[in-house]
């Protein structure tokens, strides 16, 4: 079974009111049918890292949070992630402020995750910025995990193909199950 570390963003938009904001409900929806229709398909682990940022804010959306991450395995950070976290924030690909960023990868890294599930375009999903980190991952014996957003790990879902099922993929099931595919 393949592993996959949920980041805090996509944490964050799993148990977040509904937004207004249209793109952010959008994520917000895809973030839900992922936890619904996908996790059951891998190991979900986070860190303490994750669980640090996900104590922050509002103290509501924090317990909501919290409790999702409660059911997670916790990655451990090893002397391995260390290391890894200070080559990625030496690459100068990452600015100093995104140090649990590289927190993240490199955690998921050493611990030989398969992805790591954000929605943090800005620093993690962004490949011009993974291609830099790559490098420096593979200098050292690691490779990084692929990084992704919900949407992208979908799996063989027919997301988005037909009418709105109450906002999730209803009984649509894997690409070409009632589809017409």
């Amino acid at each position: 079974m393949e592993t996959v570390h949920l980041e805090t963003s996509f944490v964050s938009l799993l148990v977040a009111d509904p937004s207004r904001e249209l793109i952010t409900a959008a994520n917000q929806q895809v973030t839900r049918d992922w936890w619904h229709f996908r996790r059951e398909e891998f190991r979900c682990v986070a860190s303490a890292e994750v669980v640090r940022e996900a104590r922050a804010g509002d103290p509501e959306q924090a317990r909501r949070r919290l409790e999702i991450l409660d059911k997670l395995t916790l990655l451990t950070v090893t002397p391995e992630a260390n290391k890894l976290m200070l080559a990625l924030l030496a690459t100068g690909a990452l600015p100093p402020r995104a140090q649990s960023d590289a927190a993240h990868l490199a955690i998921a890294a050493a611990a030989q995750v398969n992805y790591l599930l954000t929605w943090n375009c800005r620093h993690l999903a962004n490949a011009q910025i993974l291609n830099r980190l790559e490098a420096a991952t593979q200098r050292l014996g690691c490779t990084l995990p692929k990084v992704c957003t919900p949407f992208e790990l979908m799996g063989e879902y027919a997301y988005g193909t037909g009418p709105d099922l109450e906002g999730t993929l209803g009984d649509k099931g894997p690409a070409g199950a009632g589809s017409g595919l």
